[in-house]
């Protein structure tokens, strides 16, 4: 299945000049979704880890599926203020802005083996701010899995010396 068809082109979004590769089209349809999980999920057959850590919102909707089948925990990466206990953050800059990610203090311990999924590497801004802060606990990143890379955003250049895989390249 060519999953790059289920995927939705929105010119000048979120700002004039920017093509927005919309997924909420590949979701609804379910050959679409249950392969591009699948895909993902491929990519860590014989990679061994302790946790998926996933960014909201869409990291939680790659991350979770993928967590459960492979019989792991999940760590929700949330954005500043939306989590109810004591939080390591991180503060990064996008393509738009600046943003800061939060994960509960107690959710990563060192040592442990972690895989980044989320559903797009674009300037790597993000991904690099989700490693800071497994590393910054002690533990390690094995893989960051990825359904969409912006190859000429260069987001790997970012990541140096990380095993990233993407399903989709544009």
């Amino acid at each position: 299945m060519d999953l790059k068809q289920a995927i939705r082109d929105i010119p000048d979004f979120p700002q004039e000049g920017v093509l927005f590769r919309d997924i909420t089209t590949l979701l609804k349809d379910p050959v679409a979704m249950v392969e591009s999980v699948d895909q993902m999920k491929a990519f860590l057959e014989d990679v061994d880890f302790d946790l998926i850590l996933g960014p909201e919102s869409r990291g939680f909707i790659y991350g979770m599926p993928i967590a459960y089948t492979m019989k792991k925990g999940f760590v929700p990466v949330r954005k500043a203020g939306k989590l109810p206990a004591e939080v390591i953050s991180m503060s990064y800059d996008l393509e738009y802005g600046s943003a800061t990610i939060e994960i509960h203090k107690d959710a990563i311990k060192a040592g442990d083996k972690v895989v980044i999924i989320d559903d797009l590497l674009a300037t790597g801004g993000t991904a690099k701010a989700m490693v800071d802060l497994v590393e910054s606990v002690g533990a390690t990143v094995v893989s960051l899995n990825f359904l969409i890379e912006l190859d000429f955003l260069e987001g790997r250049q970012a990541l140096e010396g990380q095993t990233i895989n993407s399903v989709l390249h544009y």
